[in-house]
């Protein structure tokens, strides 16, 4: 007899995938506290066949571009599998366009996705996360990576990406690896979308690193 403590066997993941895309519109999105973004994601290998492959990748597109947001991976909707969706049509201001290297980036499906950094320069900006909604932080990312992984087709990515696209990169790839930026904040920059509004509207984080007692790279 199952005490309370157990947990009922899971369904099959192509099972839980077809029950969750049952609905339409944009799929609900997991929020900070569920186990399923802290776990270690399955490398992608057939579990899902094409066709459904296609629907999922979809929504996820669907889901990402409704938050809004430039990046969503799949433990985001409860599904580990080492697959994430970006884009980013960069609609911002020039002047954070240079400052942050902010350029638009196509819609794209990652792949069992793996980086590494190409040299040693470090950039530091405040970021958010749909799965930590009304938060955001100072994290300080490789400014360079080298990304590798398959399109939703099998083909080899192997890219270099840099500035805000290369943020992109590290965060998705980080929540297939059960992290979230939070782990690689700087915790004294924590601030709500208000307080963001109010105060920290600049290219840089800079003036925040000064007034809330944090280093920058």
């Amino acid at each position: 007899m199952p005490t309370p403590h157990d947990h009922a066997p899971r369904a099959p993941l192509a099972e839980r995938v077809e029950q969750l895309l049952t609905a339409d519109g944009p799929l609900p999105i997991v929020a900070a506290g569920d186990p399923v973004l802290r776990r270690d994601t399955e490398p992608f290998d057939g579990q899902l066949e094409p066709a459904l492959l296609t629907r999922f990748v979809e929504a996820l597109r669907i889901t990402m571009n409704a938050a809004p947001g430039v990046g969503l991976a799949a433990p985001q909707v409860g599904v580990e599998l080492r697959i994430a969706v970006i884009e980013d049509p960069a609609s911002v201001p020039e002047e954070v366009r240079l400052a942050r290297g902010r350029v638009p980036q196509p819609f794209r499906v990652l792949v069992n996705p793996s980086y590494q950094p190409v040299g040693t320069a470090r950039a530091a900006f405040f970021e958010g996360c749909l799965s930590v909604p009304g938060w955001q932080a100072v994290v300080a990312r490789h400014a360079e990576v080298r990304l590798r992984a398959q399109d939703e087709h099998g083909r080899t990515l192997d890219e270099l990406f840099t500035g805000w696209p290369a943020r992109i990169v590290q965060h998705e790839t980080d929540h297939l690896d059960g992290m979230l930026y939070l782990d690689r904040a700087e915790l004294r920059s924590l601030s709500s979308n208000e307080a963001m509004a109010e105060r920290w509207t600049q290219p840089t984080p800079r003036r925040a690193a000064e007034e809330l007692g944090f280093r920058l790279p």
